[in-house]
């Protein structure tokens, strides 16, 4: 099978094509012939080196796909309730790259009704993250306020529409107008430049001093600090990626004062038991909504995986910053 590997630790330019054996299912597990790989930024850390597959792992990026089950654990499969020739979207620990994946059932999910497999393929990844963080860590509520930095990123549509449609007052920052109104038209009911202003000040005036309920942070570093002087008493931030690094000095005494929570996770490395009952959640709470229409898959630019440069493409489009929603690679094109 044709995939795209890290030649070795770099730039976008490492990414290569490659021909590899055809993975095998193990119990528990399909083989899906892919149609499309969603691109993410844990591709983008783990080319750099920063970011490692985990143990047992394939070493191709790539955590999300969109595809037909070829064949497996017929068992298993009958269980879910799926069969060989389903089309499927998959979260994965890594493989996404290639043609042919293998992937755990029970991260399987059917496609919803109504999207394609270049939209299907960039659900997974994003979709798990916020379920997972947003609604099971932070516990946001119906009624409350949100605040989701990067709003335009893969994550960020992604929790700004989920937000909005399970009730929530949503906030959003981004590093431009053009990005700010494309927030809004996803549902945001506030944007805010952060390169032009300052999200803390515009944060209290939108909720008159009161503050934000739950924070979704991408940033961590010293954006820490600033965001539990923009939290409500009893307020929830939790960290999922530190691009603005790891060291994040607060105000100890404010964070007992408020009642504040702060938490963080990763999921690449979390067992298949726990990724399953995310699955489950989705295809009961989420999947309803993407199939009449109230979350939308927002896909940027899809990249033909014919071209031996398409995943180096991708990747540096996604360095750039400058993308709105998701990107994919093609691999009926």
């Amino acid at each position: 099978m044709k995939v795209f590997e890290i030649t070795s630790f770099g730039t976008s330019d490492v990414l290569r094509t490659a021909v590899r054996a055809t993975p095998v299912a193990a119990a528990g597990e399909v083989l899906i012939r892919v149609h499309a790989s969603g691109v993410n930024r844990p591709d983008v850390l783990q080319r750099a080196g920063h970011y490692p597959a985990p143990a047992g792992a394939s070493d191709i990026p790539g955590l999300e796909i969109a595809g037909i089950i070829e064949g497996g654990d017929l068992a298993a499969l009958a269980v879910a309730g799926m069969q060989v020739g389903d089309s499927v979207c998959a979260l994965v620990a890594g493989g996404g790259y290639s043609e042919f994946c293998v992937a755990p059932v029970a991260q399987c999910l059917p496609i919803p009704k109504g999207l394609n497999f270049i939209e299907a393929a960039s659900l997974p990844e994003t979709f798990f993250t916020v379920w997972s963080n947003v609604f099971e860590r932070a516990r946001l509520q119906d009624g409350e306020t949100f605040l989701v930095h990067g709003g335009t990123s893969g994550i960020g549509v992604t929790a700004i529409q989920m937000a909005k449609s399970f009730g929530s007052v949503v906030i959003a920052t981004a590093g431009s107008d053009e990005k700010c109104a494309a927030c809004l038209a996803l549902g945001a009911d506030h944007a805010i430049n952060y390169k032009t202003q300052d999200f803390v000040a515009e944060v209290n005036k939108i909720t008159h001093d009161k503050g934000v309920d739950v924070i979704l942070d991408m940033v961590a570093g010293n954006y820490v600090a600033r965001e539990m002087t923009c939290l409500a008493d009893d307020g929830r931030l939790v960290i999922i990626a530190v691009q603005g690094g790891v060291d994040s000095g607060f105000h100890a005494g404010m964070l007992m004062r408020k009642r504040l929570s702060i938490t963080g996770s990763t999921l690449r490395a979390r067992p298949i038991a726990f990724k399953a009952q995310i699955a489950q959640a989705l295809r009961a709470k989420v999947w309803p909504l993407l199939e009449n229409g109230k979350v939308k898959a927002v896909v940027h630019k899809v990249y033909s995986a014919s071209r031996g440069d398409a995943a180096a493409q991708a990747h540096a489009l996604m360095e750039t910053n400058t993308h709105i929603g998701k990107l994919v690679l093609d691999w009926q094109t």
